[in-house]
């Protein structure tokens, strides 16, 4: 791999204003959820595994949107699919399950969040997140996004916005937000993986590259040039496109580009389907434990 650091600024590769934020946010969540968790009504212990899911979920995100990978999905599309599926498809639900229902229940509790629960209807959030998904996708849209800071910026946070609430009724960890049975969750879970796959597979099967912003050298200056601190034209018109730092062929590296995005969200769709199926097969050997030792012992062999 190319050091990025002979070509870009250490602050263009690691982004230290957006480590720094992500830190912060680690370590007020880690306050919340330890030592001062007592300001808040009906709290418990929150277990290490669930602190690790938001950590973790939270450094993802910053690996993606601010590390050495978002740089790197400006010169490969395989880094920009692999960047979109860390982004909008595996750090959501550990964000969402990282954060206990405790705090759910408080944060949810505030006014200008409790209009969210008339919006939220499964089949209209699964759409609304992989409509905007697939039209980014659109080639057009994409080069348009990415060469367009406002826009992008826009973009981005609206589809991130989006994911959080697309994976909302699969891991909501607050009974009185819980619109779906467990069995509807994970007809659910495979609805969105119906959704994406028209995306996937355009990009997969398409004949030829799709994207002027990894093909053509002013269209790709133009969409680096809000990902580095100096004049893009002058530090990247030495090179002779995307293509120097590329590993494969523009038609290859858009293939991959689409199986990887495609291949994350099978694996986490069906990480996330064992785990709804795990809970409800507890829960429902738990019921019918429950009702057992109801019965009298006659009448077990009755």
């Amino acid at each position: 791999m190319l050091e990025l650091t002979k070509y870009f600024s250490p602050y263009d590769v690691w982004s230290p204003l957006f480590l720094v934020s992500s830190v912060l946010i680690i370590i007020l969540y880690l306050g919340i959820t330890g030592p001062y968790r007592r300001v808040f009504a009906q709290v418990d212990p929150v277990p290490i595994p669930k602190k690790l899911m938001f950590i973790n979920g939270v450094l993802l995100l910053y690996l993606a949107q601010g590390g050495p990978l978002n740089i790197m999905s400006h010169m490969m599309l395989t880094f920009h699919m692999l960047m979109m599926a860390i982004t909008y498809i595996i750090v959501p639900p550990l964000i969402l399950l990282g954060v206990p229902a405790w705090l759910w229940k408080y944060l949810l509790d505030r006014k200008p969040l409790r209009w969210l629960k008339g919006f939220m209807h499964p089949i209209l959030m699964a759409v609304l997140f992989n409509a905007l998904f697939s039209f980014y996708h659109v080639p057009a849209i994409h080069d348009y996004v990415m060469t367009h800071y406002a826009v992008h910026v826009v973009y981005y946070i609206v589809l991130f916005i989006a994911s959080m609430i697309m994976w909302w009724p699969i891991v909501v960890p607050v009974p009185e937000w819980v619109i779906l049975s467990d069995v509807k969750k994970m007809g659910y879970i495979f609805l969105n993986g119906m959704l994406i796959t028209p995306a996937c597979a355009l990009i997969i099967f398409a004949s030829e590259p799709l994207y002027a912003t990894y093909v053509d050298k002013e269209t790709w200056i133009q969409a680096m040039g809000y990902c580095l601190t100096g004049d893009p034209s002058k530090l990247l018109a030495a090179f002779d496109g995307p293509e120097f730092f590329n590993w494969f062929s523009p038609e290859e590296d858009q293939q991959l580009g689409g199986v990887i995005m495609k291949l994350v969200q099978e694996i986490m769709f069906g990480c996330i389907l064992y785990y709804v199926f795990i809970h409800w097969y507890r829960r429902e050997s738990k019921e019918d434990d429950d009702i057992v030792d109801t019965l009298p012992d006659g009448q077990l062999h009755s």
